[in-house]
Parts: C-alpha cells; structure tokens; sequence
C-alpha cells in the first residue's frame, strides 16, 4: 500500500506529520508538500517557472509549489508508481461551505481525483494544534483512509473531512453549507501615505442548513462530504434547454 500525503499548511506542519506518521500505519508514506505555507491558493497549478522538490529527510519532499503541483509532481515525478490513495492535511482551521473553492488542502485531493485515484481531505477547526486535538484527528483520519482502501469511492468523488477541536459528538455525513463573512478588504496606510489592502475579512457565521457541514461542526460531529469533481449544474442545464441557444448566432 502506497499513500501519498500532502497540505497546504507546508511540509512543516505539525499536522501534515502526524497525519503522516498515523497512515504509516497503514501502509508506506511518502510526503510531498509545499516548502511554505500555501493556503487559500485553491486549485493553482505553476506553469511560468520550473519546480523543484528536495528531500528534506528520507520519503518527505519539500516543493516550491502549490499543493496542486505537490499533487501532480508527487504521482508523476516523484513516486515509483501511483499511489493507493491521496489525503491531504491536516489543516489548521476548517474547511467548509464556500471554503471549499479557496481551500490548498481541498483542491489537492479534487487533483488526486482528476487523475483518478481516490483522495480525501482533512481538517481541523482550531487555531491551534495541540496534542490531545491532533490525537482525535489523526486517529479518524487512519480509520477512514482505511474504509477506503477496503471499499474505494466512486468515479469523480472525493471527501471533504472537517473535524472539530473539542469532544466529538459522533460522525455525520453532510452536504456542503454556506459561510458568511465580513468586510472582505481591509484598508490602511503605510509611513508614506500609500494604500495598502489585506484581503479576506472576519468571518461571522453560516447559513443553519440542516445537514450541512457548517452545522455538523457547530453541534460538535465530525462532518464528511462527498464532493464531485463534475460541477455541471444538471438542473440549470435541463432548464437552459428551452433557451434555443443556437438562436443567439444569428445576432451577432
């Protein structure tokens, strides 16, 4: 059995090690991460300069990349052969509703999907890492990972794994909820009087979606979505049929 892990938090991260060191027991392990921290890059892939990866100790890579490109170097460049399954985390803070589409450590396993291998991502909602919060983590990591080597997922889907930093209350399968955040830009000054802009606000709640996964963390369960790799909107598509498209040629 080969496991290929990766995050988006940098290949230092104290979850990426421990998630690391738990599906060891499942198996071999190789590590190929971001040489820094890569968050929010969603499903950026380097195209405009070379990557390089170093082997920082025996199996674990650093790269100069995005956890995309960790994904894509790791199964074609790296490893002796494509691994077994793909798991991506464990990131610092959750990953749910619109989260998602911004998400390093959700894209990498959407990546390991495109390339048809089965892939999961998981997080934690919690500033910080701490013992006792990294031990219920990684041990329902193991346990999943090992579902899936036994059962597979379907074509076109992964998992998105959110678990809460508290005493857990039991495991939900959800659907994907809806955030609700704060001033989005944050405007100041510098000593010189030019502008400057940070990006992304405070966030100040979600949606109450009966089972979704904003609420399965805020009722203290560990929240697992399948997610589908397919984004085709099937019921716009089928109302958009009697739009008679092809009409629009004739108005250019």
């Amino acid at each position: 059995m080969l496991i290929l892990v990766t995050n988006d938090d940098g290949v230092r991260s104290p979850g990426l090690r421990s998630l690391a060191s738990a599906l060891g027991e499942l198996g071999r392990v190789v590590v190929v991460a971001p040489d820094r921290n890569r968050s929010a890059v969603g499903h950026a892939l380097t195209l405009e300069h070379p990557l390089r990866a170093e082997e920082i100790k025996p199996q674990v890579f650093a790269v100069d990349g995005t956890p995309t490109d960790c994904v894509n170097l790791g199964i074609h460049g790296l490893l002796s052969r494509r691994p077994d399954l793909v798991v991506s985390g464990i990131n610092r803070g959750s990953n749910m509703g619109d989260d998602i589409s911004y998400s390093g450590t959700v894209c990498a396993a959407l990546e390991a999907t495109l390339m048809g291998l089965p892939a999961f991502a998981v997080s934690l909602d919690a500033d910080r890492f701490s013992s006792e919060n990294l031990v219920q983590a990684t041990s329902f990591a193991k346990k999943l990972a090992a579902r899936i080597i036994d059962n597979g997922l379907p074509e076109e889907t992964f998992l998105n794994v959110n678990i809460p930093a508290g005493p857990c209350s039991g495991v939900q399968l959800t659907r994907q909820g809806k955030r609700h955040y704060g001033d989005s830009v944050v405007t100041s000054q510098d000593p010189r009087g030019r502008n400057y802009y940070w990006l992304g606000g405070s966030e100040v709640g979600f949606e109450d979606i009966p089972g979704s996964d904003c609420n399965a963390l805020q009722q203290g369960a560990i929240s697992v979505t399948p997610l589908r790799t397919n984004m085709t909107n099937e019921k716009t598509y089928a109302e958009m049929e009697r739009w008679s498209l092809d009409s629009l040629m004739g108005e250019f």
